[in-house]
């Protein structure tokens, strides 16, 4: 029952986070482009103030996975990094820690690239 729960509550969370993504497309003259920037920002930013780390343990993947969770795992890797090198953690923990994320994302691309075929509008 308890995985039932959890569940549940990624999927509120990340529903909740989908649905203000979608609010912001349909009512907002925002691009896609600056609105998946927004929530990376939101993100770092929430990371930053102390409100997104309990959300993220609470919810689980709900709150990881989305866009505002990369900027949760950028600014956690800042965070981290900082302790260990210094000042010099600012410009490489945010890389070090989501570069399985972007790694995946370009590998997958690349598998796209191949599989689909393009077509001229």
């Amino acid at each position: 029952m308890d995985i039932f729960i959890d569940l549940l509550k990624a999927f509120a969370v990340g529903g909740l986070i989908c649905l203000i993504g979608q609010l912001l497309i349909d009512l907002t003259k925002l691009t896609p482009g600056r609105i998946l920037v927004a929530f990376v920002v939101g993100g770092v930013i929430l990371t930053a103030v102390g409100v997104y780390e309990p959300l993220a343990e609470w919810a689980g993947a709900g709150a990881t996975v989305p866009l505002t969770g990369f900027g949760y795992s950028m600014a956690k890797g800042v965070e981290k990094a900082i302790a260990e090198q210094g000042i010099r953690g600012i410009l490489t923990g945010g890389f070090t820690a989501s570069s399985a994320g972007v790694t995946a994302a370009i590998i997958c691309g690349l598998i796209a690239s191949f599989l689909s075929k393009p077509k001229e509008k």
